[in-house]
């Protein structure tokens, strides 16, 4: 990294972004109302890399009105209008709203529980209801950092029953120059979008009449899955975890002793019911939103001893989430997705070393795949919200309390995340930053004494009596779905040999040259090497593009000289061309990138 990358803060990490971010999007908001005065204004927050504005217009906004929008707000930016803050009454703000004939702003009004009410002024023409931070002035505004980005549309309040609007996203920064590095990473971005990389590379389709949020995974898409799948499977029978396997689908009254079904019922697809009567009484199945209570009736299915404890389920189980099209997006965001999950039922004495065995085995995955920009978030449960969760504070307080000593305990560097926990308890997440610095969620653990005590689970102690074990919930990957997507765009599809697809594919020069390459590929097949050959007949350039193209990470060049000398001369996208190598000691060389996890 060198030392004048220019830093991109996020709006949440900086007060003076915040401010020009929330003003530029008022003086978006003042210029479409400028430019098309039947448009009615609803929300305009910031959000972490820009803002947005959401308008209710009879005519749809095209990218040509992108330019005049942004046109009209360098006119009132140039006019250097004071943003005024005034304090008025709420009945004040309603006769303010209903003169200007906005009913949005009545509504959000309706939501505003605290007075006085406080409007923002862009000099004496124009005003919204809003509760800050701005600059002092438009002209701290840089013209030359700003940008309009985008128009998508958005349902009023995020309800597909309600109003469609339309959206527009803008970004802007402190200065001309943040704004170039932000369109020189958004570009880079797109060059590695997972879904354009993911359709490139084969491993992966949507297919509408399967529905949104619900990929098919290709032939090599499946085995870019199993080898993960495959990897995990290998470490965790390293440190005793048993393999189980749950259905997807379960009564709700399984859900209902859970919480999830009182807590989670908006994200779950909807209860399948035999008829009316059922449906009205709550009787019938729902696709399983997690896999928690699964392994729970797993564990109670017969009283424990201590000595089995603890006793560690694992299930790569497919879970489904009801969620909007609106929010769906590529592999990061879907409805079907499987997760790396685990369940520890432990003794409160062994809770701490488990913890930390979990710790290390999330950060064993992470350097196998090469993933080092990392950071921990404690997320706790909010004070503030108490009815977003179930359970006592005194087990919420215990779990957080255990996180906290184990993390302190690892000397890990971490951050709290109010706000962020599961319903049932507190979580260890582990922060990923890419390439490109944007952040994504991936491993966590969780402690949970809640549902333990929700499933009255129990297990017989030393001295005889019954008494309640605690849970950790981990996945290290998080969802294979989401994951591949990351791995995707941070390896801009170029796997590291052991992860690839076709680890190696060797291209004869010649039709006399086929059988060898056949039979040296079928050689390699049996020691669990990923190769294949291109039949294609096509030139050698030709076959090393093509290869190149699809990423494969090694290539071998196969002619008379290779064949005489039973070898190969091989080129690897990250190395070049190696020369010429005995096919052995390819093979040999090729195991020990899937042993140790690395490349060729």
């Amino acid at each position: 990294m060198s030392e004048d990358k220019i830093h991109l803060p996020k709006t949440s990490e900086s007060e003076d972004l915040k401010k020009i971010r929330h003003t530029t999007s008022h003086v978006m908001a003042m210029a479409v109302q400028k430019l098309f005065p039947k448009a009615q204004v609803t929300i305009g927050p910031w959000i972490e890399n820009g803002f947005y504005y959401d308008f209710d217009s009879p005519e749809p906004f095209t990218d040509k009105d992108l330019k005049a929008i942004k046109k009209e707000m360098i006119k009132i930016i140039n006019k250097k209008l004071p943003v005024i803050r005034e304090e008025v009454s709420r009945e004040e703000a309603e006769q303010r709203i209903k003169a200007l004939g906005e009913p949005y702003k009545l509504e959000i009004l309706a939501d505003i529980k605290t007075e006085p009410i406080t409007l923002y002024h862009l000099g004496d023409q124009w005003w919204d209801l809003c509760a800050g931070p701005h600059v002092d002035n438009t002209s701290e505004l840089d013209p030359k950092a700003i940008e309009l980005e985008s128009v998508a549309g958005a349902y009023w309040r995020g309800d597909e029953t309600k109003a469609q609007l339309q959206r527009i996203y803008g970004t802007a920064w402190q200065s001309a120059e943040q704004l170039d590095e932000y369109k020189r990473r958004k570009e880079e971005a797109q060059k590695r979008d997972h879904r354009k990389l993911g359709k490139e590379l084969g491993l992966f389709i949507f297919a509408d009449p399967v529905g949104p949020g619900l990929p098919l995974w290709t032939p090599k898409g499946t085995l870019l899955r199993s080898i993960l799948e495959d990897y995990l499977k290998q470490e965790q029978t390293k440190r005793g975890y048993l393999p189980v396997v749950t259905p997807h689908i379960a009564r709700v009254d399984l859900f209902k002793i859970s919480g999830h079904w009182q807590k989670y019922k908006e994200d779950m697809f909807p209860m399948m019911a035999d008829n009316e009567e059922e449906k009205d009484k709550e009787i019938g199945f729902v696709m399983k939103p997690m896999n928690c209570p699964f392994h729970i009736q797993i564990y109670k299915s017969e009283l424990r001893s201590y000595r089995e404890l603890p006793m560690r389920l694992a299930e790569f189980g497919t879970v489904y989430r009801y969620e909007q099209s609106g929010e769906l997006g590529g592999l990061t965001r879907v409805r079907g997705f499987t997760v790396d999950d685990s369940h520890l039922f432990v003794t409160p004495e062994q809770l701490s070393d488990e913890f930390m065995n979990v710790v290390d085995l999330i950060l064993s995955v992470f350097k196998s795949l090469q993933l080092k920009n990392f950071k921990a978030r404690l997320s706790f449960r909010d004070p503030e919200n108490p009815g977003k969760y179930i359970g006592s504070d005194d087990a919420w307080e215990k779990a957080q309390g255990a996180i906290r000593n184990a993390v302190e305990k690892l000397g890990m560097e971490h951050f709290e995340g109010i706000g962020e926990a599961a319903f049932y308890g507190p979580k260890l997440d582990f922060i990923f930053q890419d390439a490109l610095e944007r952040e994504w969620q991936l491993g966590t653990v969780q402690v949970d004494y809640n549902l333990p005590e929700r499933f009255d689970l129990e297990y017989v102690a030393e001295d005889g009596t019954r008494k309640r074990p605690v849970m950790l919930h981990r996945a290290p990957f998080g969802s294979l779905e989401r994951l591949i997507g990351i791995l995707i765009e941070e390896y801009a599809g170029d796997f590291p040999t052991w992860l690839a697809p076709v680890q190696i594919r060797l291209l004869p020069v010649g039709d006399d040259f086929v059988p060898f390459a056949k039979e040296t590929v079928a050689k390699m097949q049996m020691l669990g090497i990923r190769a294949e050959v291109d039949l294609s007949g096509d030139r050698l350039g030709k076959l090393i593009r093509n290869a190149e193209k699809e990423k494969i990470p090694v290539m071998a060049v196969v002619g008379a000289k290779e064949v005489e000398s039973n070898a190969l001369s091989i080129r690897t996208r990250a190395a070049g061309e190696l020369g010429s190598i005995p096919v052995a000691e390819v093979c040999d060389r090729l195991q020990a990138a899937n042993a140790d996890h690395g490349n060729f």
